[in-house]
């Protein structure tokens, strides 16, 4: 479920892009009524520093800074069953939505009081394996692990040093790399064995339990929305399996939570990760919108394609509101866009 981090260059060319004026061009250009925002994981400030992968967590002070811009410079953070009402009506004053995926133990103890107390919504894109319990969140364990430890056992017989932040950084990108497409998880197992670790605990450390769901679905700031069963990357499954990843998803939730789940998100949600079938699919399952994570802004000529939104990401590598602003002005779309046709 982790992405991969825009880095520290493009975190600069975001900021060199607002300081040249170049966002009040793309507002121009973009035309888009309002812009859909999603993350992952949220850390505490004092924390964020030293997470071996903290570009896949974003700073909970950098939240409520942007939250904060966001409402004073005049625009209305809503959730999707609003945004919708714009986009089909093309009224109302620009809008964001904020959304999170996956949803970890974080997003309901450390995002979700940041939104609280701003009196503002955000949409919760739940994978339901998490919950369940069927979903090994590895990255989210070999952190933990990392972070715990001065020295860890790898699989050929030799210790590794963990012993400062930097270490932990270097070798949980090194041991991501490794695992990522040789069965991550039977990896992640190994590993956990080496170094006396239970996968189990783990887990309830790092995942949301329906419990916690259940104590937030009425929650006025809370919107429940699905992000498949297993967070699988659709476009490579059968045609049978993507169907049942996002209708299971969608009814294990409505049974669970006994409330309405109109919106999705695609896991990765890039170009090769979800097109027309997927689009079809999550219309299918009776979904209302379903995004992607193709930048760009949205309107009214997104009336047509409501189950292929764009939706921009926010990541560790963003720590100043001016980076956000290439994504609420859709300067991030504009550039994605002509990188492409180059």
């Amino acid at each position: 479920m982790a992405i991969k981090g825009e880095g520290q260059f493009g975190a600069l060319a975001m900021r060199l892009a607002h300081a040249g004026g170049l966002t009040s061009v793309a507002r121009w250009i973009g035309a888009g009524q309002g812009c859909l925002v999603n993350f992952h994981r949220v850390s505490h400030a004092v924390a964020w520093p030293g997470l071996p992968n903290r570009e896949f967590h974003i700073d909970a002070a950098f939240l409520g800074q942007l939250l904060d811009h966001v409402a004073g410079s005049g625009w209305d953070v809503v959730t999707l069953d609003d945004a919708l009402v714009r986009i089909r009506s093309g009224e109302g004053r620009r809008f964001v939505n904020f959304s999170v995926d996956d949803v970890y133990r974080d997003t309901i103890e450390v995002a979700l009081p940041v939104f609280r107390s701003r009196g503002v919504p955000v949409t919760l894109f739940v994978t339901t394996g998490i919950p369940d319990g069927t979903v090994t969140l590895w990255q989210a364990g070999l952190e933990t692990m990392l972070l715990d430890r001065d020295r860890v056992a790898l699989a050929d017989g030799r210790d590794a040093d963990a012993g400062s932040a930097e270490a932990k950084r270097r070798l949980c990108r090194q041991l991501a790399a490794a695992w990522e497409d040789d069965a991550p998880e039977l990896q992640y197992r190994r590993f956990c064995a080496l170094n006396g670790c239970d996968p189990a605990a783990l887990h309830h450390r790092h995942a949301a339990s329906w419990a916690m769901l259940e104590a937030v679905r009425d929650d006025p700031c809370v919107e429940i929305g699905g992000h498949t069963v297993s967070h699988a990357r659709l476009s490579a499954l059968p045609l049978e399996d993507a169907r049942r990843e996002i209708m299971g998803c969608r009814a294990r939730l409505q049974d669970r939570l006994g409330c309405p789940v109109r919106h999705f998100a695609f896991p990765y949600g890039r170009r090769g990760d979800c097109g027309g079938r997927e689009f079809d699919l999550a219309r299918e399952a009776g979904f209302a919108t379903a995004a992607t994570t193709r930048r760009g802004l949205v309107g009214a000529g997104d009336r047509a394609r409501l189950h292929a939104l764009p939706r921009n990401t926010l990541n560790g590598a963003h720590r100043h509101v001016s980076q956000a602003e290439m994504h609420l002005s859709g300067l991030g779309g504009l550039l994605a866009r002509a990188m492409r046709a180059t």
